[in-house]
């Protein structure tokens, strides 16, 4: 019994050594003129050598520490996938900048300013081979959003449930307040929905994952958004499984999606 203790207690030291660390930190956005709370979980291998990065978005509604609330064990999945995880807070803004309040700019934020602060403050890949984006809901759409109109940035993107099509819901998630009603400016929330965004990609220039549940008020857009990769030749994961619009389902998903960026990091 003693030496099971004894195993037991230098075992939680040994994982209590090699653990992960976790910084919340306030990020200036030159660009909002504010900073921005993000949390970034960085493996304890980033000591021995760069690793590849993984920018986790939330839905509206939630905030930076939404990734870790949903999934608590990410700091030991960045041990062992060597992965620095990156957790900014996008207040509901859909991660645009705003055509409309000038003050909202989390694409800037996200694509170039927080990148930057990354790449400068950790031992990370500093190429897009080694950045991957994704996020859930209006993370989906923010990771799609980014990843497309930015592929010199991040090499693989993914979405979770997400709103890849914003136009068949107009009064929803304040999106008015950054675009306007879309019965007025119809030409804007035709330039800014993920699925517009998808003629004018080169296949194989992004690494592409999309996943929903059958049960998902979002399910339709997704699979819109799959038939039009499909029209236009561009590679991708699309899964499909049982599962609706919360944490359950993402908590299940993520594990998918950090499968396929690993094996993208990898080269496979």
């Amino acid at each position: 019994m003693r030496k099971l203790i004894l195993c037991g207690a230098l075992a939680w030291m040994v994982s209590w050594l090699f653990a992960a660390q976790v910084d919340t930190l306030s990020v200036r956005s030159e660009s909002m003129r504010k900073g921005i709370k993000t949390i970034v979980i960085v493996p304890d291998v980033a000591k021995e050598r760069a690793c590849p990065t993984v920018y986790l978005l939330h839905g509206f509604g939630g905030n930076y520490k939404t990734w870790l609330q949903i999934k608590p064990e990410l700091p030991r999945i960045a041990d062992r996938m060597g992965f620095v995880f990156v957790c900014p807070d996008g207040a509901g803004s859909w991660y645009w900048d705003s055509p409309r309040n000038p003050d909202v700019r989390y694409e800037t934020f996200i694509s170039t300013e927080l990148v930057r602060f990354v790449d400068a403050r950790y031992n990370t890949i500093k190429e897009r081979s080694g950045r991957a984006i994704t996020g859930l809901s209006m993370g989906g759409h923010g990771a799609m959003w980014n990843a497309i109109r930015h592929s010199e940035v991040f090499g693989a993107a993914g979405s979770t449930s997400g709103g890849l099509d914003i136009r068949p819901f107009p009064k929803s998630w304040e999106m008015y307040k950054q675009l306007g009603a879309r019965d007025e400016h119809p030409d804007v929330w035709d330039t800014h929905t993920v699925i517009n965004l998808v003629p004018g990609l080169e296949n194989g220039r992004l690494a592409l994952i999309v996943d929903c549940g059958y049960g998902d008020f979002f399910f339709d857009v997704n699979q819109k958004f799959h038939e039009a990769l499909l029209e236009r030749g561009i590679d991708h994961d699309f899964l499909v499984r049982p599962g609706e619009h919360n944490n359950t389902y993402w908590r299940n998903s993520i594990d998918y999606q950090l499968l396929f960026f690993q094996k993208y990091f990898e080269g496979r």
